[in-house]
């Protein structure tokens, strides 16, 4: 595409279309009655415009739908394993190839084998299920993201990365033998989809390799993470995604993937190693849980559309079109006066509910509220990434809140169009219009583990 065009043009034609319903506002209020407050108990067909995630909610291409018709579903030595596996292979290097249903699959067959109590596990901020399945393992999820990663405000090009002098200091407050591997996510979703450098890849890379640690990689949006280092980094200019995407696999011993992000599928991942010996052990709890090796708890067209996925994300116009997609909706909300992280990342922005909404108090989830108002508003559903998700109660019934309150707005990939987009604009900014108006929640019920996905929370009562 041309750069001095400034419109954003898919490179796509729509070829199928799926009706969506509208909702008067009484009817959405009775949906969030019966839902508690929680967006995640929201039936779909009640949604206009859903943000959510872009987890497996992205619309396959015509090459990926004809990929599936041609689908190998025999159980053992599938075709379509070992089209995956070459693909994968070509992308990361890494020798293991092992497939599961989706990516907390991948991260919970990890840790459980790789994991034990009493460990830790730094990251430069762990997203939700892979805290949870690491803390199920009676282990520490550790965040050691840079500081301006922890102000929202703070203008930096990548903002994901690791601290790595707060690395130095972990493994030797820890020791090297509590601490079976480190990761990075890329991009770090939990901080705003910020992206990690390539120079920050390498220097946590080499800290870990110099005391016997394994580096792994969350590599579910490893494509955007490779654009923003093309974009932002200097000598990458000229690189294509793939020669980034390879150089940053380069530095890891193995990475975890959901295939339902920057896969461009509707289900699947996978977890890729170099280690023979701990490949073997993952491979056995996998048939235990998950599958035979070769299809991991997939269809053979699950595997297809993955490979063909993993292609296509990587391709220039697309990515060029993702991040301006995102941009765009960014840049719309700071001239509305809505505080967001900066810069925007690549699969959603993130607003700072702290910020928008400062009347209201960790304690009573402002990002939830904010979120429930967006629903409310105009039948958008977004997603919250704040205290409800990672608030920590404590034995004294108060709670830890989380480092950030943020509501995440997740473009799912190759969805919606601008319209949609300034739809969304125009919802977020009517509720900015009257947000002191906006009053907190309180839990009503809630789950010991990811407790945000089935919480039931109820409107604090105002005198």
């Amino acid at each position: 595409m041309d750069p001095l065009f400034k419109t954003i043009i898919e490179p796509f034609r729509v070829k199928s279309v799926e009706q969506i319903k509208f909702t008067t506002r009484e009817h959405r209020e009775e949906v969030l009655r019966q839902a508690g407050y929680n967006l995640f108990l929201i039936a779909a067909e009640d949604v206009l415009i859903d943000l959510l995630t872009d987890s497996g909610t992205g619309a396959m291409s015509a090459k990926q739908w004809g990929a599936m018709m041609v689908g190998d579903e025999s159980y053992a030595g599938s075709r379509s394993f070992f089209r995956l596996e070459a693909v994968v292979r070509k992308i990361t290097g890494f020798k293991h190839v092992i497939p599961t249903h989706q990516g907390r699959a991948a991260e919970r067959i990890l840790f459980s084998t790789a994991v034990k109590a009493g460990d830790v596990v730094p990251n430069n901020t762990h997203f939700d299920t892979t805290r949870a399945n690491i803390e199920y393992a009676g282990a520490e999820a550790r965040d050691l993201v840079i500081p301006e990663g922890r102000q929202p405000g703070v203008i930096h090009p990548f903002k994901g990365n690791m601290d790595v002098e707060a690395l130095r200091q972990t493994i030797a407050e820890v020791g090297r033998e509590h601490i079976p591997m480190v990761m990075l996510t890329l991009t770090n979703n939990s901080g705003g989809g910020q992206p990690v450098s390539m120079a920050n890849i390498r220097a946590v890379s080499e800290i870990a390799h110099a005391h016997g640690i394994p580096l792994i990689i969350d590599a579910c949006r490893f494509a955007e993470n490779s654009w923003f280092i093309k974009q932002r980094e200097e000598g990458y200019a000229d690189k294509t995604p793939l020669e980034i995407a390879r150089e940053t696999f380069s530095y890891a011993d193995g990475c975890t993937m959901s295939a339902k992000k920057d896969g461009l599928a509707n289900i699947g991942g996978f977890l890729a190693l170099n280690d023979d010996a701990l490949a073997a052990q993952c491979r056995n709890l996998l048939i235990l849980t998950e599958g035979f090796p070769t299809y991991g708890g997939l269809a053979g067209y699950d595997m297809e559309a993955i490979a063909q996925g993993l292609e296509e994300v990587l391709e220039e116009d697309y990515l060029r079109y993702r991040i301006r997609v995102t941009a765009y909706l960014a840049e719309a909300l700071l001239k509305v006066g809505v505080p967001i992280v900066q810069p925007p990342g690549g699969h959603a922005v993130y607003i700072d509910a702290r910020a928008m909404l400062p009347h209201i108090p960790p304690c009573q989830y402002p990002a939830q509220a904010l979120a429930v108002e967006l629903y409310r508003e105009g039948g958008v559903r977004s997603v919250e990434i704040g205290s409800l998700m990672f608030g920590k109660p404590q034995p004294d019934g108060t709670e830890k809140p989380a480092m950030l309150e943020l509501v995440r707005l997740t473009i799912p990939r190759r969805v919606y169009t601008q319209s949609h987009i300034d739809y969304v604009i125009e919802v977020i900014s009517r509720v900015n219009a009257r947000k002191d108006s906006i009053r907190g929640f309180r839990i009503v019920e809630q789950a010991p583990f990811l407790r945000h996905f089935s919480a039931r929370l109820a409107p604090v009562e105002t005198d």
